[in-house]
């Protein structure tokens, strides 16, 4: 039998829930694993983005009512009704989870979004909470590791945290959507960067349209 090796999935309390929720429904839509780290702060930010109180007891409902709502507050498509079979939730505070060892077998972690708090925190290897110890380890283990920064401006200080996780073999990844692919809708620029989360994870997907060397991408699409 085929041992279990999910995503880490850690969302922080940066604005861009919809990051969050695009990235979980492409690895959930490619067939992967998923483990989820919701920090403490990400909570008011989906409260506040999305409506929905997030609560480690009722995960399960709140998690499918997060996947189902799009970008513009309107029902996403993802059919979420089987989906969340191989999806495992691990509280922020619970720093004896399984993602906090090395000896857990994930394939790496992505942090989306990532506020600059969050990056700060894995930089200088802080491990506060279940979501900086993951990503600590992720690197230590040199597992992939993906960072979506989302802030903006970004301070010497954020570059310089910036830096150092690039150094430790982190892929830095600021949340910033594209135009190329033809974008018609704010799903559609929320799904571009779900894509190059998923792209630097090498995790295959539809998310957006790919360039293909020829002008005209931007044209919007008749499906």
């Amino acid at each position: 039998m085929k041992s279990r090796q999910p995503w880490v999935v850690g969302v922080s309390g940066a604005s861009g829930t919809p990051y969050a929720a695009a990235v979980l429904r492409g690895l959930l839509a490619a067939g992967e694993s998923v483990d989820l780290v919701v920090s403490r702060a990400s909570r008011l930010t989906l409260l506040d983005e999305t409506g929905i109180s997030f609560r480690d007891a009722h995960w399960r409902e709140d998690l499918a009512a997060w996947l189902a709502r799009g970008a513009d507050g309107k029902p996403d498509t993802f059919d979420v009704s089987d989906a969340l079979g191989d999806v495992r939730y691990w509280a922020a505070g619970d720093l004896a989870a399984g993602p906090s060892s090395g000896s857990y077998p994930a394939k790496g972690m992505l942090v989306v979004p990532a506020s600059t708090a969050a990056v700060a925190g894995v930089a200088l290897g802080l491990s506060k909470d279940l979501l900086q110890r993951t990503a600590s380890v992720t690197l230590k283990e040199r597992r992939p590791l993906v960072v979506a920064v989302r802030e903006t401006p970004l301070n010497g200080q954020t570059l310089r945290h910036m830096v150092a996780l690039d150094e430790a073999g982190a892929v830095v990844l600021p949340a910033s959507p594209a135009f190329y692919a033809g974008a018609t809708h704010i799903q559609d620029l929320v799904d571009f960067v779900a894509g190059r989360v998923l792209d630097a994870a090498g995790v295959p997907h539809r998310l957006y349209r790919r360039w293909e060397g020829e002008l005209g991408g931007a044209t919007p699409r008749s499906d």
